[in-house]
């Protein structure tokens, strides 16, 4: 099997709260990436949105876009005008040879808004879920079609959050529409990764491996805290360093086939949380055990 390692820039500068790492270079944090032993990185605010200028750069460093998240807005917009408002962007990722592209429906969402406790998050209404469901599925086809796949990322603060949401998106939703498991998401959604990692092994198409810290997620959840003041009190933290167990959980998915990108992301405040120490903690330990797990 084919697994590649992977990192997202947000260890280095953080989207949502653009404080974190305003002050870190690109440069720094491709230069990092690569001297910490990662393939690829996903997209961040400070990259290039134009593929002749970030190739050469991502070239500079020996290193792959691996993918970037875009922002559904299918509750609002049906799926020819969602498909032409993410087209500049499936086409940046296709030409730096991204094969997936990671979305998430954004409407009503609270997870950047520092002051939002999380019980404010969107719900979909029971009655939407097949026309979304229907609606996701055409779009994902299309982007099939196109040369991408899609990966659902399931999103603290949005519409799909929990684990009842998730089955319910997979209930609804064909076989172009791909999964994309967080274990960080997951945990803090007080769900097991590891019965999704099972149930839907097949449908995985991206991985994002971020560690939780219990204790922190313990007063997080007790407060209803924001999703991006859990982020400063530090909630996240790379593979390895807090209570997932990723053996486990990447186990079921290597016996499925899975083959593509396993990604370090762990958004933490970067002056805390050095980022160049994290990166290559969180390297060696994906590296050891996905070495034993998909050999």
């Amino acid at each position: 099997m084919t697994i590649d390692l992977g990192i997202n820039p947000i260890t280095w500068t953080n989207d949502d709260l653009p404080g974190l790492g305003a002050d870190i270079p690109l440069e720094t944090c491709l230069r990092e990436a690569r001297e910490a032993g990662y393939a690829g990185v996903e997209l961040g605010r400070k990259f290039p949105r134009d593929a002749a200028r970030l190739g050469p750069i991502l070239a500079q460093h020996d290193l792959r876009l691996v993918s970037g998240w875009y922002s559904l807005r299918l509750l609002e917009r049906d799926v020819d005008a969602e498909f032409a408002a993410m087209a500049g962007h499936l086409e940046l990722l296709k030409a730096l040879g991204s094969t997936v592209m990671v979305v998430c429906e954004v409407t009503g969402c609270v997870h950047g808004n520092l002051g939002a406790r999380l019980s404010r998050r969107p719900h979909m209404p029971p009655q939407r879920w097949a026309a979304f469901g229907e609606q996701l599925t055409r779009l994902a086809e299309r982007m099939q079609a196109a040369g991408m796949r899609m990966a659902y990322h399931h999103h603290m603060g949005t519409v799909v959050q929990s684990g009842a949401d998730v089955d319910t998106l997979m209930t609804h939703t064909g076989p172009a529409v791909g999964l994309l498991l967080d274990t960080g998401h997951l945990t803090y959604a007080g769900e097991d990764p590891v019965r999704f990692a099972t149930s839907y092994a097949a449908r995985i198409t991206h991985v994002h491996c971020k560690d939780v810290r219990p204790a922190v997620l313990a007063r997080a959840i007790n407060r209803d805290a924001s999703f991006l003041d859990a982020v400063l009190q530090g909630v996240f933290t790379v593979p390895g360093d807090g209570g997932v167990d990723f053996p486990a959980v990447l186990g079921p998915i290597a016996r499925a086939g899975y083959e593509g990108w396993l990604v370090v992301e762990a958004e933490q405040d970067p002056a805390v949380a050095i980022p160049s120490t994290c990166a290559r903690l969180g390297h060696e330990y994906l590296a050891r055990i996905a070495g034993e797990i998909f050999s």
